[in-house]
């Protein structure tokens, strides 16, 4: 107030919270967004239903999937499902741990601040926390793995897919996933690259999960293009052609003035001439299949069938690539700059009929560094989850194979460090020191869930967990079995995870926490009103 006039500063109709009262706000939305997805974690996980406003139907307990489907409003929320996002970015996995850490954070954090201790205090706290922690997966809780030890690998794939839908099928799916991130991975410099994009995953419902098979080449979800082209090509050389195979409208309007009959003859003897030169053009080349990214004339078609030709159209960028680095052949723009240099090569090239519908195969490639995997499974609803769990698993293998550590899974490393930052708290000092003891105690939130979820008791859960890893025998690997809801060795019951999986989820939550914490003040401006119904200002359409 300035000489009783009040000063506005923020816009009509905008709403402001200050203090205690937006860090609440904010720690109950994250803490909502956390407990929505907590019941999915871990092997014995329920699943969700989501509909959307179409009416599709998602039935998965995969936590980014959940968190993406859902439409959040709230900003903090919002946050947390970002949080989701860059984990399954970064590492395919562990995508639900981090949003249940990220939440529990917040929820013990708020005991602090009714201590009056100041947001920055914790956070502070936090980040010392997480490095410590870092420090420790890296050098005392982690497990060197070979590139070659493949009994291993498969464990971390089994671990990944555990907690999915597709627990049955999970062994043979684990063989393939290895196989595939195996075929992939390249040697650069002195480490290993595995790029997870370079394994093609087609989906195809009908048949069983079992029949999921790997294919060494590229699968397209297309088939030829006129049923007199050969079904199969033997020692196939491939042109590869992002341009049409099409006589192009001209940009600006044109018209064709014909006087006589004659003229329209000669226009289509023209037309058909240039057909006939493309194919003519493909033909000296000496290619045998032709894989086009764009359109191609129905004409064209014939001409090729008649030359004995095979051809697609419409193929994905994406999938151009692939064949490009499978086949070793040169995506060409225009038919005039083809070459036979140009021309990738298979030895097979094939439509097989899958399910419904039919699909060409490209086998024996001569750089065969791209691999596809064809998923099966009794309805679409299967195949998706098994996409969703075989991508995990491609990605925690490939992660893996990268880092080269792995860490106990079923709740093992979050109590060993737990444990652990107990004890390195009290070095820290000052009021920081309540901070690591908050984050150590959130990190039991893991093994808490996982008991919870197998219908076990949590708190005996978590005493015999304690007590394993305290003890003078201290077992860093004792995690929860879900065979009989007892602590056991994890390593020893290769339930495994890739470092970077839980490097990645606690940094994320730490961050988001830290992010959280550090807002004392939410400004929203006013929404715009929605727009009106019918036509025009009044509403009234007429």
């Amino acid at each position: 107030m300035l000489q009783g006039t009040p000063i506005l500063v923020l816009r009509e109709g905008a709403e402001r919270e200050k203090g205690r009262g937006a860090t609440a706000n904010n720690i109950a939305a994250a803490r909502a967004i956390a407990d929505a997805v907590r019941s999915t974690l871990g092997p014995r996980g329920m699943d969700k239903m989501l509909v959307d406003s179409m009416g599709d139907i998602t039935i998965t307990n995969d936590g980014v999937t959940i968190l993406k489907e859902i439409d959040v409003e709230h900003p903090a929320a919002k946050m947390l499902v970002e949080v989701a996002k860059t984990q399954d970015q970064q590492c395919g996995d562990g995508t639900t741990s981090a949003v249940v850490l990220a939440g529990e954070l917040l929820k013990r954090s708020e005991t602090l601040i009714e201590q009056n201790v100041h947001p920055t205090v914790i956070t502070r706290g936090f980040s010392l926390a997480l490095e410590e922690a870092e420090r420790l997966l890296r050098d005392e809780i982690g497990t060197k793995v070979s590139p070659d030890d493949v009994a291993t690998l498969e464990s971390v794939a089994k671990t990944a897919m555990g907690s999915k839908g597709v627990y049955g099928s999970r062994d043979e799916l684990a063989k393939l996933a290895v196989k595939a991130v195996k075929t992939i991975t390249e040697k650069r410099g002195d480490r290993l690259v595995a790029d997870v994009s370079l394994i093609q995953v087609e989906k195809k419902h009908g048949g069983t999960i079992a029949d999921t098979e790997l294919i060494e080449g590229i699968i397209l979800d297309k088939e030829r293009g006129h049923p007199r082209m050969p079904r199969e090509v033997k020692d196939a050389r491939i042109a590869l052609l992002n341009s049409a195979l099409e006589i192009k409208k001209t940009e600006f309007e044109s018209k064709i003035n014909i006087k006589s009959p004659n003229q329209i003859q000669n226009f289509l003897d023209q037309e058909d001439k240039t057909f006939r030169d493309m194919v003519d053009a493909i033909k000296g080349v000496g290619a045998n299949v032709v894989i086009c990214q764009k359109n191609v004339d129905d004409v064209v078609f014939h001409y090729l069938a008649k030359s004995g030709i095979y051809a697609v159209k419409q193929v994905k960028e994406s999938d151009m690539q692939k064949l490009a680095r499978a086949t070793g052949g040169k995506i060409v723009t225009g038919i005039k700059e083809l070459s036979a240099k140009d021309l990738g090569k298979a030895a097979h090239v094939e439509q097989r009929k899958v399910g419904e519908s039919n699909m060409t195969f490209l086998t024996g490639c001569t750089a065969a560094k791209s691999v596809s995997i064809l998923i099966r499974g009794g309805t679409e609803h299967v195949t998706q989850e098994v996409e969703r769990s075989l991508q995990d698993a491609l990605k925690v293998v490939a992660s893996t194979l990268e880092d080269g550590i792995i860490c106990p899974g079923g709740g093992a490393t979050e109590m060993e460090l737990a444990v652990k930052l107990r004890k390195f708290a009290p070095t820290v000092g000052g009021r920081e020191q309540l901070a690591v003891e908050t984050f150590a105690q959130a990190l039991e939130v893991i093994p808490w869930s996982l008991a919870e979820n197998g219908g076990y008791d949590a708190i005996n859960t978590l005493i015999e967990l304690r007590q394993n890893h305290e003890g003078t025998k201290g077992n860093k690997n004792s995690g929860l079995s879900f065979e009989d809801g007892r602590a056991n060795d994890m390593m020893a019951k290769h339930v495994v995870e890739p470092l970077r999986v839980k490097t990645q989820a606690l940094s994320s939550a730490a961050e988001v926490a830290n992010l959280v914490l550090r807002i004392d003040d939410i400004i929203a401006s006013k929404k715009s009103p929605p727009p009106s119904p019918g036509g025009g200002p009044g509403g009234h359409g007429h």
